[in-house]
């Protein structure tokens, strides 16, 4: 099989918060398509917002929730629309399988997914979601890493493509909830070191952090990964910035 690239990207949408929430769609679009990315796991999204982007970036989608942030957490109003988190890719989902993560803290069954797309090549399978944040609740936050950790090792996702952990996972590089991720699979950031994709109004414990993550492991044993590129997206766009999160966007050749 001749060599493949796909470009990855993550990237928590900031939901319908903010005085600019509406202004913000057309910044959200603009940066999808300067980016060109294969693959986008969004989080903090509606299932319209993410079936109006794949119909405007000629791609397809899955949507599903519930997922972070819980409604007893950031003042919602009384918008009824639903906030969960979805996944875009250029080629066609072929399947989609949810998972009810560990959040025993929570009045909320937030659920990771898992996605195969039917690539041209090869199946690649893409596992997305967005973890609990809450410190006082690591046990939890652990306990969703150590899930994502076992969605993405399955020997039933062995074959000619890496498989793919991309999401808001709420931690640091260096933070113990990680570990369980770090132990099975390989950071795909071989960026700044120092990289920031943690809002503003994040707590102490995630602020100034990359939170935003990707990871891989290689389809087989013996199969070799490259990350050809690494890069943050979502600089403002006519003077409105899209989200409050960076995107985190790689590329991965095998």
């Amino acid at each position: 099989m001749s060599a493949t690239t796909v470009r990855v990207m993550t990237w928590n949408l900031w939901w319908r918060f903010g005085p600019q929430w509406v202004d913000r769609q057309e910044a959200i679009l603009a940066t999808l398509r300067a980016v060109g990315p294969d693959v986008v796991a969004v989080q903090e999204a509606w299932p319209e917002q993410v079936e109006t982007l794949a119909e405007q970036l000629g791609m397809h989608c899955r949507y599903a929730g519930p997922s972070y942030p819980p409604e007893t957490d950031i003042a919602r109003g009384d918008d009824p629309v639903s906030l969960g988190m979805g996944l875009l890719s250029r080629w066609p989902i072929a399947d989609w399988k949810v998972r009810t993560m560990p959040a025993r803290h929570r009045q909320l069954e937030p659920v990771a997914v898992v996605a195969s797309l039917d690539h041209p090549q090869v199946t690649l399978h893409v596992v997305t979601s967005c973890l609990e944040y809450e410190p006082a609740f690591t046990d939890d936050r652990i306990a969703q890493t150590r899930l994502l950790a076992e969605l993405a090792t399955d020997p039933a996702y062995d074959g000619d493509a890496p498989v793919i952990v991309a999401g808001d996972l709420n931690a640091g590089p260096t933070s113990r909830v990680l570990g369980p991720l770090y132990d099975v699979l390989r950071d795909a950031w071989t960026g700044d070191p120092d990289a920031i994709t943690s809002p503003d109004e994040a707590g102490p414990d995630l602020r100034d952090q990359r939170i935003d993550h990707i990871f891989y492991r290689p389809g087989t044993f013996s199969q070799e990964v490259e990350v050809t590129q690494a890069q943050l997206a979502g600089d403002p766009v006519d003077g409105i910035t899209p989200s409050d999160h960076q995107a985190v966007v790689c590329d991965l050749r095998w």
